[in-house]
């Protein structure tokens, strides 16, 4: 009788995400919108390099649209918190 082993994974620490949060949190109201300017930027530059069939990394537009998202997100919260204030 062979006995199965479950094996449990350990949740892992998302050090990455939340370092890249944290780095935003020290930025001022007017370098995250500068910053956002940028990203968008960017991005469109992406999405017309995918449609040329131009594109070196792929995955940088994945990249890009989550730092959009952690920036915006950022920006509701101080808005957010602004309002209560």
């Amino acid at each position: 009788m062979a006995a199965t082993k479950k094996s449990a994974k350990a949740a892992k620490p998302a050090t990455g995400g939340n370092r890249k949060f944290e780095d935003l949190r020290t930025k001022t109201d007017d370098q995250l919108s500068e910053q956002l300017v940028e990203l968008k930027r960017e991005q469109f530059n992406l999405r017309f390099q995918a449609a040329t069939n131009q594109l070196e990394r792929p995955a940088r537009i994945k990249e890009v649209r989550r730092e959009i998202a952690r920036i915006k997100t950022l920006q509701t919260e101080r808005a957010r918190a602004a309002a209560q204030a």
